[in-house]
């Protein structure tokens, strides 16, 4: 690692990456990398258009592709909940950036998911979100070189607690 941190940011939909990467980002003076922006900007259509349209599958190729061609710099990557499917876009992001794994709880999932119904999740046919946060759990706990549980605390101290855990060198 450098003195020029990458900080990326795995969970489920609803953990809470795209507002404490924000808040991350800017206490630490950092850009914000939305992974699922780039992938809509790249297809011109939304996450939900582009899995109803085309299929998870070809989700998950594109996803592939734009988080392995897109150029790494110092920031707070916050992903999409399906990244960690794919082992050349983990090997990239934890060879180039601490993993920060969001933790909650299904419950708190459940509840955040059922405020956006809208939100596009990449999933298989038939599958509950049950079935995807048991899927996936395993995988965030893998990949997540730091852990910070997300079920009581704010937005900001989450990105105290990840901060206090960041390496040294990240830290100005």
């Amino acid at each position: 690692m450098t003195a020029d941190p990458i900080i990326t940011l795995i969970g489920m939909p609803g953990s809470g990456k795209s507002t404490v990467s924000a808040v991350l980002a800017e206490q630490l003076g950092l850009e914000v990398v939305d992974a699922d922006g780039l992938i809509e900007a790249q297809e011109k259509q939304t996450l939900q258009q582009i899995m109803d349209g085309r299929g998870n599958a070809a989700f998950r190729a594109i996803e592939e592709q734009v988080l392995t061609d897109m150029p790494l710099f110092s920031s707070v990557i916050s992903t999409g909940g399906s990244v960690v499917y794919s082992e050349r876009i983990m090997s990239r992001l934890c060879d180039a950036s601490t993993v920060v794994y969001l933790r909650a709880t299904f419950e708190t999932i459940e509840y955040r998911v059922s405020l956006a119904p809208q939100r596009g999740i990449s999933s298989d046919g038939g599958q509950t979100l049950q079935d995807l946060y048991q899927e996936r759990v395993p995988l965030y706990e893998r990949y997540g070189e730091i852990v910070v549980d997300c079920d009581e605390a704010t937005p900001e101290e989450i990105a105290l607690s990840i901060r206090a855990q960041l390496p040294a060198t990240h830290l100005n």
